[in-house]
């Protein structure tokens, strides 16, 4: 594997630099001195900032975009081998590294890397992280897989000891990385189009945990299933936090108030105990915040600090993000694609105030939707009104014969009514309609279903 000396900056290009974590190890490169070169299917906000810090960005991927300067090729999993820069690189004889591989080698540049990883909530945590570190005012690089309004995007250059990054476990990408310190949230089925299984998951899991030294840290919630398996034959400290008062770390007495923010009681296993407040939604964010505690513990950061941060952290872009109202209408939008993040959005929507609960659901690529088919009927249940929108079908191209009709009429089998419209206008249309004062609207999926929300307030 092609080996980059960070004291002697190169050459690089991205093919896919606007991607959301391509787009920010492109901006930290080029922080450090190196010259950054790529390629992207459109513009974006991402790529426009890039060329105004000095890369230059293509748009369209082809062959004579690579010119002999060029050092190394960065690209990411969703790039074919079919790509005419990846054939042109090979052609050329240029280094090639994956996203990942790129990471990891960044990593070894930092005294204490942290990765976190998990099935859900690897954004929302790695953002509260990082509002505890930025009230710490330790200087931290971070690289987030989402908008983060306090750093002004996803990616933070900092001059400390500390970087923060997402680790994601599709495609394996996070076995490439070397981190000090490791969370693991949560381990589901997902990403089925990769993974055969559960157990195909997990075992990707625990090869991500054995990455971590002998003097480094894994921090992982012990409400994960036989979670000795994931942790068995690690040299390094282990730090469990969860529901179980065994754990190192968890809560108990959480309440919610006016606007469904919860508070809660911190339980260490020692029996000292600590009050913390939250300005997000949902259960799910308190085991979140318990993560993110037990970390700022491992970099002794004090406990009055730790309580700021998580006081002033927001939320980041797409994660239940308040997004305004229409006529008396409070509209939300989420980024949920899996029936557990649909689960816990729609009971945390429960705790805020409403009369009626929308939800207006695009399902995301046809082989989540087909495998956990019954899993989003159930979830999406706990709406009083659902509405779906199309399959966004991402990266995939065949159906494999699921449409979102499919899901609609498993959710009408399970008693529940649920409306299908083909276009965004119509199901705009179907909302002005319908809404009413002091009801609550949701728009949920990782695809483009924000645009209802966004087209709903400029009608």
């Amino acid at each position: 594997m092609y080996q980059i000396n960070f004291q002697n900056p190169i050459h690089i290009y991205f093919i896919g630099i606007g991607g959301i974590s391509m787009s920010g190890l492109a901006e930290i490169l080029l922080t450090e001195g190196f010259q950054i070169s790529g390629s992207d299917r459109a513009p974006s906000d991402l790529t426009r900032i890039l060329t105004q810090r000095g890369a230059c960005v293509y748009y369209g991927q082809r062959e004579e975009n690579l010119t002999k300067d060029i050092d190394l090729i960065v690209y990411t999993a969703a790039i074919k081998p079919d790509n005419p820069e990846l054939i042109a690189a090979k052609k050329m004889q240029i280094p090639t590294l994956t996203r990942a591989q790129l990471l990891g080698q960044m990593m070894k540049n930092y005294k204490t890397p942290v990765a976190i990883s998990g099935t859900h909530g690897k954004t929302t945590t790695t953002s509260m992280i990082s509002q505890i570190l930025l009230e710490a005012g330790v200087d931290p690089t971070l690289s987030i897989g989402g908008v983060y309004k306090p750093i002004g995007g996803n990616i933070r250059v900092g001059s400390s000891e500390y970087f923060v990054t997402e680790a994601c476990e599709y495609t394996n990408s996070f076995l490439s990385f070397l981190p000090k310190i490791g969370i693991i949230l949560n381990i589901e089925e997902d990403h089925l189009d990769f993974f055969k299984d559960i157990q195909d998951i997990r075992d990707s899991f625990h090869r991500f945990a054995l990455l971590l030294p002998e003097d480094g840290t894994l921090i992982i919630n012990s409400d994960i299933n036989q979670v000795e398996e994931i942790t068995a034959g690690l040299s390094c400290r282990v730090i469990t936090y969860g529901s179980s008062p065994s754990s190192d770390y968890s809560a108990s007495q959480i309440t919610y108030d006016a606007f469904g923010f919860p508070s809660f009681h911190l339980m260490h296993k020692d029996g000292k105990e600590e009050v913390f407040s939250l300005k997000v939604h949902g259960k799910h964010n308190v085991t979140n915040a318990l993560a993110s505690i037990a970390l700022a513990d491992v970099l002794d950061i004090p406990g009055d600090i730790v309580a700021k941060g998580l006081l002033s952290f927001g939320g980041t872009d797409r994660r239940f993000e308040y997004k305004g109202q229409l006529h008396g209408i409070n509209i939300i939008d989420d980024y949920a694609h899996h029936p557990t993040e649909i689960r816990a959005t729609l009971n945390a929507a429960k705790d805020y105030p409403h009369k009626k609960l929308w939800c207006v659901f695009q399902p995301h690529t046809y082989t989540r939707t087909k495998a956990f088919l019954d899993e989003f009927a159930k979830a999406l249940s706990l709406a009083d009104e659902i509405i779906l929108a199309d399959i966004y079908a991402a990266r995939e191209k065949d159906s494999l014969g699921i449409s979102s009709q499919t899901l609609q009429h498993k959710i009408e089998e399970l008693g529940h009514s649920c409306y299908y419209f083909p276009s965004f206008e119509a199901i705009e249309d179907f909302l002005l309609k319908n809404c009413t004062k002091d009801d609550l609207l949701i728009t949920m999926g990782a695809g483009n279903v924000v645009n209802i929300a966004e087209n709903l307030l400029q009608r």
